[in-house]
């Protein structure tokens, strides 16, 4: 069926009118602050207690736009007798927004959870080169990352969770059968049982002796 002539300026129209009769809301920005999905994409925060200098989000990063500076401490040994460990000592961790393109395979590569997105949005520089943030301000935006959403309640319970209950349970039935069996007094002895008499020797000497 051949299409008919103006058909195409008709739908168009109508879209037009569909969207005149409807009321226009004006975001009130800075004044009113936009509600944000819960997985918006602002920044990334930097948690440093769990970076171990391990680089792996740096050589992933398609962009080169994380820098990471480091050195290694010497740690004394734990125990009289035991080897010294080294370990790595985070200097610096910058990442420039300027090249970031937000596609969050730091994130993902992180394998000790010490990068997280962060709802922020509001760090728009006058000069390209301040867009280059270093670790303290990465740690500032850490308190703005949203708890993460609850699990489904008909999800599968993982798997970890199951383990640490299941040792749990075993721990705490095997605690009350301690506590049972302490707290159980000792079986009363039968009065009508009298114990035997004791032999003198004495007198076995003697009849023996006769």
């Amino acid at each position: 069926m051949p299409p008919i002539p103006g058909a195409g300026l008709a739908k168009g129209l109508a879209v037009t009118l569909r969207t005149m009769t409807k009321k226009t809301v004006t975001a009130q920005y800075p004044d009113v602050q936009p509600e944000l999905p819960p997985r918006s994409r602002g920044v990334i925060a930097l948690f440093e207690e769990n970076c171990t200098v391990c680089m792996l989000c740096a050589r992933e990063c398609p962009d080169w736009c994380i820098y990471i500076d480091s050195h290694k401490e010497t740690v004394p040994a734990a125990a009289p007798g035991g080897r010294e460990r080294s370990r790595n000592v985070l200097d610096r961790f910058a990442i420039d927004f300027s090249l970031c393109m937000y596609c969050g395979i730091c994130i993902e590569v992180c394998p000790f959870d010490a990068l997280f997105w962060s709802p922020e949005f509001e760090y728009a520089e006058t000069d390209i080169l301040e867009l280059t943030h270093e670790r303290d301000k990465l740690r500032d935006w850490m308190w703005t990352v949203p708890e993460p959403p609850a699990l489904d309640p008909a999800a599968e319970e993982p798997k970890e969770i199951a383990a640490a209950r299941k040792t749990a349970e075993k721990l705490r039935t095997q605690r009350e059968q301690e506590a049972a069996a302490a707290a159980t007094p000792p079986a009363p002895t039968d009065p009508t049982v009298t114990d035997p008499a004791p032999t003198d020797p004495t007198a076995t000497d003697q009849e023996g002796r006769a």
